[in-house]
């Protein structure tokens, strides 16, 4: 049976407020969340952030933003296995998704 992965993120705005958001993702290759998360960590920014946007996941920023405070960047909580379907918007796989989160990463 094949483990698809959970990828768990949010937005943490200036107030320390938090979005959450989550997008499941195939894992044909059975990669470890281990492996999975340190490859992440290699390509984000400060080993933790990333541009949704960028990286084509869904933008949790608050509806009413203040733009003097808040901020682009999206924090990764974690990468767990599921039987939950994917639901990536892209179809990527995980190696496809890293790719994402290296060019949501550039600053």
């Amino acid at each position: 049976m094949v483990m698809n992965v959970r990828f768990e993120y949010l937005y943490r705005d200036a107030g320390n407020f938090k979005n959450w958001g989550e997008v499941v993702i195939t894992n044909p290759r059975q990669i470890s969340v281990e492996l999975i998360t340190a490859m992440a960590e290699k390509v984000l920014i400060d080993q933790a952030y990333f541009v949704a946007s960028k990286a084509n996941i869904p933008d949790l920023h608050f509806a009413e933003r203040v733009e003097e405070l808040d901020h682009d960047w999206h924090e990764v909580y974690a990468f767990q296995t599921t039987d939950e379907a994917p639901n990536d918007p892209q179809g990527r796989d995980v190696e496809g998704f890293i790719e994402s989160l290296q060019c949501a990463s550039r600053i």
